[in-house]
């Protein structure tokens, strides 16, 4: 399945909507315009929560939660590295994600027992960014595009600073 992220240009929290491929809105994320550190509620078209993502405060490199049901389902964590960044979706198992390839420019993959299941890449349209995200049949979509949300949050926050 391909999806396509565009944050919101236009909002007072971080904002983004989800289309599909037919360019239907699939998913919606809407965060919270004051809270101290990001807070991100991860919905279907009809407002219902999928997902709830949340950053972990104090933490020594940027790590999000994601809950699901109200419970941590997954970790999305940036890897220490001296020369590359690197990310990791910990999901439940022995079946955690690397995230791999060029961020800043939202050209990186998802890699999983070895294999790609997922691709990143980024076109710009006028005054926001959005880019492109191909998801391999029975990968978990919503986990997958939440960690894409994070790392455009981690990505922000690094340029801010």
């Amino acid at each position: 399945m391909i999806y396509q992220i565009r944050e919101k240009f236009w909002s007072w929290g971080d904002d983004f909507v989800i289309r599909d491929s037919a360019g239907n809105t699939a998913f919606r994320v809407e965060g919270e315009a004051f809270s101290w550190g990001d807070k991100l509620s991860f919905q279907d078209p009809a407002g219902r929560e999928l997902a709830f993502i949340a950053q972990k405060m104090f933490s020594m490199m940027p790590r999000y939660e994601i809950h699901r049901n109200g419970s941590l389902f997954a970790e999305v964590v940036k890897e220490f590295g001296w020369f590359s960044k690197e990310f990791t979706l910990d999901v439940p198992g022995p079946n955690d994600y690397t995230i791999q390839g060029r961020f800043w420019t939202h050209d990186y993959e998802f890699i999983r027992g070895g294999r790609v299941v997922a691709t990143v890449d980024k076109e710009f349209f006028s005054m926001s960014d959005t880019y492109g995200v191909r998801i391999a049949e029975g990968e978990d979509e919503v986990s997958i595009l939440a960690a894409c949300i994070v790392i455009d949050q981690v990505l922000h926050d690094e340029s801010e600073s």
